[in-house]
């Protein structure tokens, strides 16, 4: 189960198609030979990826401004690079992972513009099973060119020093403006699910793992039809692991104390229960599917969660507790509770929120007309990753009024902008090497092109 923002899955899917639409056509190339301007590998571009991940970038509102056509083309040369290496060095990606990740994408495609037969249309597709199977070669090299990425920037890391020369390298003149920022904190109450609602889950598992042991029931049309895990059900439940895939840890226990061809017994993890049948053991690696089930609330629940949550809010607000300790005593977010309940951007870390660049709208919607130490009024929060409902309420700690980038001030900011500029060298010095062994071709008007790297092997 995979978390993406639904606000901009679309968006995500639609650059996806752009960058990544010429690996799809690469199979029927030689129907649309003439529009090929470029190979590397066994990927192909067509003159007309370039015009639409440039109209795709314009629709995205990211400034272009004079960019030509060949820098996108050079930076269409760069991705597939990337993916041909990540064959070659065997870090490809499973089936089931590329699945699992596109059934989450357009999930929330349908989600954002309102059914299958629209995001059909747009992609003049007959009918979903045709856009799955175009959409999966756009999303398999997407993810090639990511692990490829991340394997080379893994180990770049950056010294108090490094980002010191980096912040003084620019001209006072040129420092940005960093708008205006909030730092936040979040107190979360989640319903209590009955035991009788628990039971009935297992139970249920209980009765679908009988049915296959039993009967020969398939434990792949189960998983189809009655999976919450909706990232893998059209795969009938299918993952392949090992022990350093990104599942958690009761799942991991379970799946690799299990026999070939076994299935659990149901077993509970943060997302809800499941039961596992092991598929096939391939040295280091499982093959398994699984089925997972969550409880959900009674009404019941929910309403007892919003008045626990009224409470706690009233109680800050009379001043009988802080929110820090309020959090730390009451909220049910295992990651922020200890840290008085103060959110972090998922990728920098930074505490600090830009407000008009919040992805969560929700969130901004509550914090937008907040002085600091104001607390919200709970609101109802969906977590689509796990697919369960709570209570919030959200208070502003420290408002950080817009201002030219300051040292001190934008630390984490400024490290952030070192490390990526260290990381993208990195990543020019590979492709600049890689370049040398790779089969590129380029043809027409684009062997003119001054390119930053060495394409033409000249």
């Amino acid at each position: 189960m995979k978390f993406l923002n639904k606000k901009t899955l679309l968006a995500i899917a639609m650059s996806l198609s752009f960058v990544g639409l010429s690996q799809s056509q690469a199979q029927n190339h030689k129907r649309k030979i003439d529009g090929v301007v470029g190979v590397v590998g066994k990927y192909v571009i067509l003159d007309s990826d370039i015009d639409k991940t440039l109209l795709e970038l314009k629709a995205q509102k990211i400034p272009v401004g004079s960019l030509s056509r060949c820098e996108l083309f050079e930076k269409l040369l760069e991705d597939k690079l990337f993916a041909h290496q990540a064959l070659q060095d065997s870090l490809d990606v499973p089936d089931a992972e590329v699945n699992s990740f596109m059934t989450d994408q357009i999930n929330g495609m349908v989600e954002q513009v309102g059914s299958m037969e629209s995001i059909l249309a747009f992609y003049n597709k007959k009918n979903e099973e045709e856009f799955r199977e175009y959409f999966f070669e756009i999303v398999k090299q997407n993810k090639l060119t990511q692990n490829m990425q991340k394997h080379i920037v893994d180990k770049v890391t950056i010294t108090p020093e490094e980002v010191r020369q980096f912040y003084k390298a620019i001209p006072e003149g040129e420092l940005p403006t960093i708008g205006d920022e909030v730092e936040i904190a979040e107190i979360v109450v989640r319903p209590e699910v009955s035991k009788e609602q628990k039971q009935k889950v297992i139970d249920r598992l209980n009765e679908m793992r009988t049915d296959v042991l039993d009967n020969g029931a398939s434990f792949f049309s189960k998983a189809v039809l009655f999976t919450d895990d909706k990232g893998s059900a059209t795969n009938g439940g299918f993952y392949s692991i090992n022990k350093r895939s990104p599942f958690v840890k009761e799942f991991k226990e379970v799946a690799f104390s299990m026999a070939e061809g076994e299935i659990s017994k149901p077993f509970e993890t943060e997302f809800g229960f499941h039961i596992i049948y092991l598929e096939k053991i391939r040295g280091q690696n499982l093959d398994l599917r699984h089925i997972l089930l969550v409880p959900k609330p009674t009404d019941e629940a929910l309403e007892e969660a919003k008045k626990k949550i009224e409470s706690i809010r009233e109680k800050i607000v009379n001043g009988e507790i802080s929110f820090a300790d309020a959090a730390a005593a009451s909220s049910d977010d295992k990651e922020t509770k200890q840290n008085g309940g103060i959110l972090k951007h998922p990728m920098t870390m930074d505490p600090r929120f830009e407000l008009n660049n919040m992805d969560d709208r929700e969130l901004y919607q509550l914090v937008a007309n907040l002085n600091e130490g104001e607390v919200s009024q709970p609101a109802l929060k969906y977590d689509y990753r796990k697919q369960e409902k709570t209570y919030r309420i959200v208070t502003v700690n420290k408002k950080y009024p817009a201002h030219t980038m300051d040292f001190a001030e934008d630390y984490m900011k400024i490290k952030n902008l070192a490390l990526n500029k260290k990381q993208g060298e990195e990543l020019q010095k590979w492709v600049a090497k890689k370049i040398k062994d790779a089969y590129i071709n380029i043809q027409g008007e684009f062997r003119e092109c001054e390119f930053r790297n060495n394409w033409l092997k000249k």
